[in-house]
Formats: structure tokens, C-alpha cells, sequence
């Protein structure tokens, strides 16, 4: 479901981002160019070196614009957005969410926002259910998702991205601060869905970059990239999301680009592995977290629990955490039985 909005960029508000990584930074900057922006983030060094520099590490050569502020005072940056209107953001990985979420347990917060995109590893939970489990009801909260790599962000190129809340206020004030310019925000109340595409898309980007490594050709890319669609819609839809969110920006969208583009760490892994660089390796090198490895398991147990099939998604887990050679992964996906599309 589409909210209406008007050609121009809305009021300017006050937004605060907690985590300070490289999505929540260029997250950050982009908000910072209507609105006045804290991004707050829990190693202070690291935040009083942002704050000289005037830029994030992670995003070298990023200035950082004028109403972005930097701060390690995880109380001033709740202030900031204590007026109505203003919007929390939480940018922390799914690991992160709930230490996140418990610290803000009990203040006054007027929505929150989160950007991460997976399972919790140990329970097996989507965002909002963490969200709801922490929370509870009262406080309003969605996903900003979609294909976006950090660094196009920073540098101000064009993206598209979906706010998914079963809160029609919140998706209006989200479509408002961040809709203009060089961003889109479109909206949708399927936020099961949309976390389901953010989630299970790194999953098969591994898989499409084994492939890719292998050397097995574009059409091996477009079939997995096609087979890979099929698996987050059984999925999706199984947990109570809507069919047509898949075929969306957080859907065939985020799954495209985190399969084919070369900013992608899920993507990176799976090249990685078709080198016979070992896991931790592989993770080491990358610096960054890359939400597929630990979310594979996840999505390998859930969709187990569901009846739900899901070959290439068993095939990487068997890679990541079976001993499974890449090659063996291959063999096993072409010597399924044939069936109907």
C-alpha cells in the first residue's frame, strides 16, 4: 500500500540515528540534507574522530553535511528527537537490536525506525518481533528497507527504498523526512514481508557469488537470481506476507542488486568461498558484517520448522556450516528432480 505525497520534501524535523556504522551513517547524511541530524554511536574515539574529520572512516571521502552531528552521549541523542514528529532510527545489526532496543526500554521515545535487515540467530525472530517483544505495543516502529548500497548513499546517487509499519502515521512521518531529493520512499503495511526480502536476499547473494567465482556464466546468475525469488515468496508468504511485496523494491529489488553488485559483502563471501578462503577468513578480510552467514542458519531451521523448501538456502548452509565444498553445492542444485516452474 502506497502513501500519497506531495512533489516536495516535507518540514524540516530532528532525527536521531543510533549506530554509527556505514548504513547508518550515509543513512545519516542523506536525512542531514533538510533536516538537523545526531548520529550517535557507543565508541567514543571513534565518534570524536568523525566529529574533526568531519567524515565516517567507513565512508572515506564523504564530507559530512553541515546539520550532522556526531555524538557519544546516548542521552542527548534520545533528547534530540523528544519533540513530536522527530524520528528515531535504530542502525545497529540484528545482533544489536535487542541490547539497542533494552536500553531504550522505559524512556520516552516517540516511534523507532530500524534499518537492519536478517534473524535474530538464537531465536529465529524478525525485527518487529524483537521490537514488540522489548517494547511492546505502545511505542509505533518500522523497517526502512530496499537496494542500497552505503557508499551510493553518501555520495548522494538515486535510490529507492520502502518504510513497512502497520502504522499509517509512521509511515507518513518516515515518507515526509526522508522522500526528496535524490531518495524515494515509497510505503507498505506488509512488514512481514519487506523484512523477509531484506533478510533471505544476502542468503542467495552468497550462493550467486560462489557462482559468479565458480565461473558457471550469467545464465547460472539469473537462474539462481530467479530460483532465489521463488524460495523468499514460499517463505514470505508462509509467514503471513503479501505475495506482490516480493516482486518490490524490498523484494526483486534488494535481491538483484545484493546479487549483482560488487559493493555487496553477502556477494564477497560467496566469491570468497569459491576462492577456498576459509569462513572466518572470508569475514576477517571484509572489515564489515555480513548478515547472510549467521541468517542462513536461521532461515535453513525456520523454513525446516515451516515445511517450507528452500534448496539454495540449504545448499549455502551446507557450505557455511557443513563442511560443503561450493562445487558439491552446485552439483547438488543441478542434479535436482524436474518440476513445474
Amino acid at each position: 500500500m502506497q502513501e500519497k505525497t506531495s512533489k516536495h520534501a516535507g518540514a524540516a524535523r530532528k532525527v536521531s540515528v543510533l549506530g554509527a556504522g556505514a548504513w547508518g551513517t550515509a543513512v545519516a547524511m542523506a536525512l542531514a540534507q533538510r533536516h538537523d541530524v545526531l548520529l550517535w554511536g557507543r565508541n567514543a574515539a571513534a565518534l570524536q574522530a568523525m566529529a574533526a574529520a568531519r567524515e565516517n572512516s567507513y565512508l572515506p571521502g564523504y564530507a559530512f553535511p553541515e546539520r550532522l552531528q556526531v555524538a557519544a552521549d546516548f542521552d542527548a541523542a534520545l533528547a534530540h528527537v523528544i519533540e513530536p514528529g522527530s524520528l528515531l532510527i535504530a542502525a545497529c545489526p540484528v545482533a544489536g537490536l535487542r541490547p539497542l532496543l533494552q536500553s531504550l526500554k522505559g524512556r520516552q521515545i516517540p516511534n523507532i525506525v530500524w534499518l537492519c535487515k536478517g534473524f535474530e540467530y538464537d531465536t529465529g525472530l524478525l525485527p518487529h518481533q524483537i521490537v514488540r517483544e522489548v517494547l511492546g505495543d505502545a511505542v509505533a516502529g518500522g523497517a526502512l528497507s530496499g537496494p542500497s548500497f552505503a557508499q551510493e548513499v553518501a555520495k548522494g546517487l538515486p535510490c529507492a527504498l520502502t518504510i513497512a509499519s502497520e502504522s499509517a502515521g509512521l509511515r507518513a512521518c518516515v515518507v515526509d523526512t526522508a522522500h526528496g531529493g535524490n531518495m524515494r520512499v515509497y510505503s507498505s503495511d506488509d512488514l512481514v514481508g519487506v523484512e523477509v526480502g531484506g533478510a533471505v536476499k544476502n542468503v542467495l547473494a552468497i550462493a550467486t557469488g560462489a557462482a559468479d567465482g565458480l565461473g558457471l556464466g550469467l545464465n547460472a546468475r539469473a537462474a539462481l537470481i530467479t530460483r532465489g525469488l521463488a524460495e523468499i515468496t514460499r517463505l514470505g508468504v508462509a509467514l503471513g506476507g503479501k505475495n506482490e511485496t516480493f516482486m518490490g523494491l524490498t523484494g526483486m529489488g534488494d535481491l538483484i542488486l545484493t546479487c549483482t553488485g560488487d559493493l555487496s559483502r553477502n556477494r564477497r563471501v560467496g566469491l570468497g568461498l569459491a576462492q577456498g578462503k576459509p569462513l572466518d577468513v572470508i569475514v576477517q578480510e571484509l572489515g564489515h558484517v555480513a548478515e547472510g552467514v549467521p541468517c542462513a542458519k536461521a532461515v535453513r531451521d525456520l523454513a525446516a520448522r515451516l515445511g517450507v523448501e528452500m534448496p539454495i538456502t540449504n545448499a549455502v548452509a551446507g557450505v557455511l556450516f557443513d563442511g560443503d565444498q561450493p562445487q558439491a553445492m552446485v552439483a547438488r542444485l543441478l542434479s535436482r528432480d524436474p518440476r513445474g516452474e
